[in-house]
């Protein structure tokens, strides 16, 4: 999986990127000079605090980036959870995160 590694990849997203915000995640999106679509995640400690949700978000999120990875190429993504998500079922999270990618994507 292709992903935001450095410090500097992940500031130069949260500098000038769009943005999408719902109740369950906040996702960054800045297009990117590497064809590949790489994906960031910060899901905090603070929004959710027991660390088996925390992986179980994560797990989530990698997964619907991978399936609809053609769709989101030429972009880089910061996903950051938000309170909400800590309670929120895996199909609110998955039907969360793909309205945020189609969302980012088709608007120019």
């Amino acid at each position: 999986m292709d992903r935001l590694n450095t410090p500097s990849e992940y500031a130069s997203v949260f500098k000038g990127a769009k943005r999408s915000t719902d109740g369950l995640f906040t996702v960054l999106a800045k297009k990117s000079a590497v064809p590949k679509a790489r994906l960031g995640l910060a899901i905090a400690k603070k929004s959710v605090k027991k660390a088996v949700k925390r992986n179980l978000i994560k797990r989530i999120i990698r997964e619907s980036f991978r399936r609809n990875k053609a769709d989101l190429s030429g972009y880089d993504f910061v996903v950051l959870s938000r309170q909400n998500a800590a309670t929120a079922n895996k199909k609110q999270l998955a039907v969360s995160i793909e309205k945020h990618w189609k969302k980012l994507t088709t608007n120019e």
